[in-house]
């Protein structure tokens, strides 16, 4: 009775086997359409974007071509350009930000993500966390010159006394200067390395933590052995945005960065960045030399295209890798 009781309620029901209606299918054609076309818009203004800042950079590049790219001068007046030591800044400047970014954004993640407090902190400190990205650059750049670099020159002073032999230590820091900046930077990317490492190792399916802990494992070595190699995809493309944020950061740096010409490895000698040399120049350039900052535009943007694109496919190849397994 009870079995013809369910039969006979099916015809009635709202089953989700029931074909489409003629609206549902109109409906999801548009959302595919409307899907596709915003793909193939963001697409088209990547290359509208790419071609509007190297179009202006032509005549530019056709007077410096690659010197412009090796050449340490840059002297408006004299008609002499080169962005050798922007470039090394700015790879320089991120690459020790990501450093510090990514140790402290990984292990947060970890730190929220494996019940290592109750649940209602944790949230408190997520929530706390991702306010940082919310501050605006200037006020992290206002914090650094007034708070961060007085409290770190002692250290800086010690080290340049007692290690000043070594590249990293072989100048003093006298004011703005790539460590601060970098300090700085490494804070900004800190909430989009910590929030995307947490969802990373949240997806981790529940049965391979329990097969983890039911193989006799501890808290740590499931972490260090399971569920940081299990999460690596999404904790490296956390790593590369926060690198692509670093790269692209400009009033912070154009702050503290110190904004010298120069090639260098002490972490406390001025040095400059792309982005902060755009950002300082642009408002009083001229015609010729507007067409000498896009060349640089293009420059930036070609750095940040090619380290997204090798971090994309980092990612498939260590999700394959993975998955293979």
């Amino acid at each position: 009775m009870a079995a013809r009781k369910t039969d006979q309620a099916q015809p009635g029901s709202t089953s989700a086997c029931r074909p489409p209606t003629t609206l549902d299918t109109l409906v999801d054609r548009t959302f595919r359409g409307l899907t596709l076309c915003f793909a193939w818009l963001t697409l088209l203004l990547i290359i509208y974007i790419f071609w509007r800042i190297g179009g202006t950079a032509i005549p530019a590049m056709h007077k410096f071509g690659i010197s412009f790219l090796t050449s340490t001068d840059w002297d408006p007046g004299q008609g002499r350009f080169g962005i050798l030591p922007e470039i090394w800044g700015t790879l320089y400047s991120s690459l020790l930000a990501l450093f510090g970014g990514g140790i402290f954004g990984v292990a947060i993640a970890v730190f929220l993500t494996q019940d290592f407090l109750p649940h209602n902190v944790t949230v408190v400190l997520k929530s706390i966390i991702e306010l940082l990205a919310a501050i605006p650059s200037v006020v992290y750049g206002l914090w650094g010159i007034f708070v961060l670099i007085p409290l770190i020159r002692p250290l800086a002073d010690w080290l340049h006394l007692h290690l000043g032999w070594l590249p990293f230590f072989s100048t003093s820091l006298s004011g703005p200067g790539l460590f601060p900046a970098a300090l700085v930077l490494s804070i900004m990317i800190l909430p989009t390395v910590a929030a995307i490492s947490q969802d990373a190792l949240a997806a981790i399916p529940a049965k391979i933590r329990e097969a983890a802990f039911g193989m006799g494992a501890t808290r740590w070595e499931s972490i260090l052995r399971v569920f940081l190699p299990t999460a690596s995809g999404g904790i490296f493309g956390a790593l590369v945005l926060g690198f692509g944020r670093a790269l692209g950061e400009t009033m912070a740096l154009a702050m503290l960065v110190g904004n010298s010409n120069q090639l260098t490895l002490s972490l406390f000698s001025p040095a400059n960045t792309l982005a902060a040399l755009l950002a300082l120049n642009f408002p009083e350039a001229s015609d010729y030399e507007v067409r000498v900052l896009m060349y640089a535009a293009v420059v930036l943007l070609v750095i940040t295209f090619l380290v997204n694109v090798a971090g994309q496919l980092i990612i498939t190849a260590t999700l394959r890798t993975g998955g293979s397994k």
